[in-house]
């Protein structure tokens, strides 16, 4: 079932919020307990044989995290009794990381085995499970929290709804187990909100626009120029920047507007989720963009990956070392193939660069954090975006061999030339061009659409606020950073906010008749 579908919009959506909130009046547990089986229930609309595995992983992790507590509670008394929770934290992640391992690597393995040794090993087809990534990394910082003495509750019903919370179990955030909580167990959240229904259904539409009108728009051009390699087509380094930056945008307004429907869903139910997505293509540095980018995902492989290395508490290499580790493994989890591994490997060799070049700044006794002009803030988002979108070519690429190629493009190595189908109305130009060089047959590719997806899409990109902006007045999600004030922008309870937003709503709505997935339900 899909957040962008009528059957979620229009039936399982108003069911599952009427019988929380009439549950509520009886029993909070009840209402909980429905929660978490409408959440089951939204799993498993995919693949009901998967159930079992995420019912099996929430019993296993709940039960040693319960024995995990009770050792680390029982060390401060009893010799001997620390080491025994630390052994059954490290069995229980390793676990995890096994399951996960088997479902999304165990393919990838074989195949790299057979390409080494020359084998023919065959190895059932895995389906990789819908969000295991998601509901495995948050069941491991689950009992890593329970280790360190961060859980205070263990009410199962609630363990299974903070799991399977149906707004963030396919495509995260990845949740704590300290924020969420808490939140399940106030008595305000099983309370009908006007409030929170029109601040949710704001948000939610918001990014039902983004998904359906924008990221859905932008992608109709990406196959053409990701699949021409492997089709035996020689892109033009226009149509392959023309590519990769449609690829860039959609990416970025596909998950921008799960994130935002998501928030906005979990805020009908009174539950307020952490930020996830943050205007990253503003960002002016790679440090910045991955504070931006996926946050949950950034906190979680900091906390229990970067952190747990060493962090940038050893020398420079060391930390440098670190950074490319965590990245590689952030870009391993996004995907079982060597492009995602080179993705990670390009952002790790950024943010080094990134680190680095602060390090020279600081001993010249300049303080990298200081604002910077205006035009130096321009370049240094234009280069951050920049690169960022090149890397996203490995990443969006089918192998190795078509990103490697659509790369060498964007980067002039087959020269710098421009279709020479939009200069047919100007043949003096056109002559001029191409006695110089400048112009190639064109393949149909770099469309004047596919041109003015990529212009408008940037200028909202860049200038306009973001969902954290707009609805800045009615703390819409946990930890936002403090927002330049929109005055003419924010969102007011008023006819003419509601009257935009029914606009929006109007215009995704009449564009679901052709659905298409998330693309991170993929990772």
């Amino acid at each position: 079932m899909l957040f962008n579908s009528y059957g979620f919009i229009f039936l399982y959506l108003p069911v599952v919020l009427l019988g929380f909130f009439q549950l509520a009046r009886l029993n909070h547990t009840y209402a909980a307990a429905w929660l978490a089986l409408a959440s089951l229930f939204f799993y498993g609309y995919w693949n009901p044989a998967y159930i079992g595995l995420l019912l099996a992983s929430i019993a296993c992790n709940f039960a040693f995290g319960s024995w995990i507590a009770r050792a680390a509670g029982k060390a401060g008394r009893e010799k001997g009794e620390g080491g025994r929770a630390k052994h059954l934290l490290t069995f229980a992640v390793v676990a995890n990381l096994a399951l996960l391992g088997y479902y999304k690597y165990a393919n990838f393995f074989v195949s790299n085995l057979d390409a080494l040794l020359g084998t023919d090993w065959n190895l059932v087809n895995i389906i990789l499970p819908l969000g295991i990534s998601f509901f495995t990394f948050t069941q491991i910082a689950f009992l890593v929290d329970t280790y360190q003495g961060k859980v205070r509750e263990f009410n199962f019903v609630h363990y299974v709804l903070f799991v399977t919370y149906f707004p963030h179990l396919i495509a995260g955030p990845i949740l704590h187990h300290k924020e969420m909580m808490p939140q399940f167990a106030k008595p305000a959240t099983y309370r009908f909100n006007y409030e929170n229904l029109s601040v949710g259904l704001t948000i939610f539409f918001i990014g039902l626009f983004k998904k359906v009108v924008l990221a859905d728009n932008l992608a109709y051009y990406v196959p053409m120029v990701f699949d021409a390699p492997a089709a035996g087509v020689h892109l033009t380094f226009v149509e392959a920047w023309g590519g990769a930056l449609c690829y860039t945008l959609q990416l970025y307004f596909d998950f921008s507007g799960y994130s935002d429907m998501a928030i906005g869903l979990s805020r009908m139910f009174g539950i307020v989720l952490p930020l996830n997505f943050h205007s990253p293509y503003k960002s002016v540095n790679i440090i910045e963009f991955w504070r931006r980018w996926h946050m949950t995902l950034s906190r979680f492989l900091r906390d229990y990956l970067y952190i747990p290395l060493g962090g940038n508490r050893k020398s420079k290499l060391r930390r440098y070392l670190n950074l490319t580790t965590t990245m590689l493994l952030g870009g391993l989890w996004h995907g079982a193939g060597w492009t995602f591994v080179i993705w990670g490997g390009l952002h790790g060799a950024f943010l080094v660069v990134n680190h680095a070049w602060h390090a020279v700044r600081k001993s010249l006794g300049q303080d990298p954090k200081a604002p910077l002009s205006r035009p130096a803030h321009l370049a240094s988002v234009l280069v951050t975006f920049l690169a960022v979108t090149l890397a996203w070519v490995f990443f969006r690429a089918p192998d190795l061999h078509a990103a490697t190629d659509i790369a060498k493009t964007m980067l002039g190595f087959d020269g710098i030339a421009m279709p020479d189908i939009w200069f047919t109305r100007y043949p003096g130009m056109h002559a001029w061009l191409a006695g110089h060089g400048w112009l190639m047959p064109s393949n149909g590719i770099a469309s004047g659409g596919m041109v003015n997806w990529v212009i408008i899409v940037l200028m909202i990109v860049w200038l306009a606020p973001n969902t954290q902006t707009i609805m800045q007045s009615f703390r819409p999600a946990l930890d936002v950073p403090a927002q330049p004030e929109h005055t003419r922008l924010r969102w007011r309870a008023n006819f003419v906010s509601a009257l935009l937003i029914w606009i929006l709503a109007f215009v995704g709505l009449i564009n679901l008749s052709q659905q298409s997935t998330f693309l991170y339900f993929q990772f």
